[in-house]
């Protein structure tokens, strides 16, 4: 199936925002003492500020550069449990919305971004997709014995 290309412009568009957001805020908790306040307001130690930055670097490589499919979807995996805990945290120690809408905000960016690099996968040939229907129905077929 050929690719759209607003789908192409979709997925670029949104995944360059969702990239810079992520970028900033690497690079805001690694230079900028208030948010190693934040971070010290959410219980949490100094050397997981600077771990999770690097991190979210490292995830927006693997989103912009041509690597396997696997990798961008760990990248994925890693920014929806990074975001699922911001906003869990900052509503734990009751925190508004000025400190966690910024969460929601950027995993609004990342659904789509998520979405739309989805619609770009290529489908799975006809061949390779009975072969694994076949095999999930023989995994759950039951067995029976004839006496």
């Amino acid at each position: 199936m050929p690719r759209s290309k607003a789908i192409v412009i979709g997925f670029w568009t949104v995944t360059a925002l969702f990239c810079v957001q992520m970028t900033f805020t690497a690079y805001a908790q690694l230079r900028l003492p208030q948010l190693a306040d934040t971070f010290t307001h959410l219980g949490f130690p100094d050397y997981f500020r600077v771990e999770l930055s690097w991190a979210k670097l490292v995830g927006v490589l693997l989103l912009l550069a041509p690597v396997p499919p696997r990798l961008k979807e760990w990248a994925y995996a890693g920014f929806a449990i990074n975001l699922g805990s911001a906003l869990i945290a900052h509503v734990a120690v009751g925190d508004g919305p000025e400190a966690w809408g910024w969460a929601v905000a950027t995993s609004g960016l990342w659904g789509l971004s998520y979405y739309f690099w989805r619609r770009l996968l290529p489908a799975p040939s006809n061949a390779s997709s009975r072969a694994a229907d076949s095999a999930a129905f023989s995994a759950r077929a039951p067995v029976t014995s004839q006496a």
